[in-house]
């Protein structure tokens, strides 16, 4: 549980400062003038809309080719399940023919036992050699006394022989069925990796042209942009020129004291043409000031002195505050001495009244410990 906490943690902490860095980043494009748009950038927002139609073109032809190969798929899938379900039915019905043909109730050895037709067959006690109703216990034939061992060993030699090469062929055939299935599920599997790989291919043949088409698109739109830029440099650059000569031939660079007179009398000025005082008006406001710096020196000078008077109290107290601390912690321990030696006395007193006690409680008692043991 703390292995998750923590990953938690660091989860949100790198959440948190993927969210700060954001915020920076806007912060920057908000508040940097170079780069900032007043407005809504229309042709940025074109291209975003065009680069959007295209992926969303992209994306639907990937999806309906994907939905078509799932479709083949299933088809394929459909076809396959159809011809093992045939296989399955012909395997169990060659194995219900094979049991119908050459293994009946009657070739069964036990089957004079549960035949329902035992009595009718029914014969004497022994009509020949290969009666089989000849047991041991009727003593009516002995091991090696038949007349048709010959023809009895080699009818089952014949039939085992025949058993086994059933059996043989029907091993090769489900060999050959279970190869055919692995050989058809290979093909299956190769195919299914060509289409694959087709469509990986096509997929980044697809990516590569959208790739191109925005590269293309990206290269337009970087030259119409350094193309508005270059005439848009030309056209500040000739509003500046014009701006500058402008200046350098109007009154406001000429300095035509003149200008700043205003119609209402020679007493007011416009401010927005003045270029400044004259040399009386200068000296009267230099000396304002040198007056305004002496009070002020005048000023720190008395505050100087009030903070060296406030430091000379403070310093007093402070020393008037120290001698009383000492003073006080020297009665403290002349007091804590002297309780000290009242506790000495006091305990050497306690213990001379109990050693005082014990001594009369040993001088009281009538007998020793030693005969209270002694039986009576």
């Amino acid at each position: 549980m703390s292995g998750l906490s923590a990953r938690r943690d660091l989860q949100e902490a790198a959440a948190l400062e993927r969210r700060r860095q954001r915020e920076l980043q806007r912060q920057g494009r908000i508040f940097n003038a170079r780069v900032r748009t007043i407005g809504v950038d229309k042709d940025a927002l074109d291209a975003q809309v065009k680069d959007r139609k295209i992926q969303e073109a992209a994306e639907k032809a990937r999806n309906e080719e994907l939905a078509n190969e799932m479709k083949r798929n299933d088809k394929m899938m459909c076809m396959l399940e159809e011809r093992q379900k045939c296989n399955i039915r012909n395997t169990n019905k060659a194995v219900s023919d094979f049991q119908k043909n050459f293994q009946q109730p009657e070739t069964r050895r036990e089957f004079d036992l549960s035949d329902p037709q035992a009595l009718k067959k029914d014969r004497p006690a022994r009509l020949s050699d290969n009666d089989p109703r000849c047991t041991v216990s009727g003593l009516q034939k002995f091991m090696g006394e038949d007349l048709n061992y010959a023809q009895r060993t080699k009818f089952q030699k014949e039939q085992l022989r025949e058993w086994s090469l059933q059996q043989q062929r029907d091993y090769k055939n489900a060999l050959a069925d279970k190869k055919y299935l692995d050989d058809l599920h290979d093909k299956n599997r190769i195919e299914l990796d060509r289409k694959t790989m087709e469509q990986q291919r096509l997929e980044e043949e697809t990516r590569r042209a959208v790739c191109a088409a925005i590269k293309d698109f990206n290269k337009s739109q970087a030259a119409e942009l350094a193309e508005r830029k270059r005439l848009d440099k030309r056209q500040k650059m000739k509003d500046d020129m014009d701006e500058i000569s402008s200046q350098l031939q109007g009154d406001l660079l000429s300095e035509n004291p003149d200008q700043a007179i205003s119609s209402f009398g020679t007493h007011r000025v416009i401010t927005d043409r003045w270029k400044g005082m004259n040399q009386d008006q200068l000296m009267a406001i230099r000396s304002f000031q040198q007056q305004q710096v002496l009070e002020k020196l005048r000023l720190k000078e008395e505050e100087r002195q009030r903070d060296a008077e406030w430091d000379r109290q403070s310093m007093q107290a402070a020393r008037a505050q120290l001698i009383l601390e000492r003073h006080q912690a020297r009665q403290n321990r002349e007091c804590r001495q002297a309780l000290d030696s009242i506790n000495a006395q006091l305990s050497q007193e306690q213990k001379s009244k109990n050693i005082y006690l014990k001594e009369e409680e040993y001088s009281n008692c009538p007998t020793t410990w030693s005969e209270r043991m002694i039986p009576k």
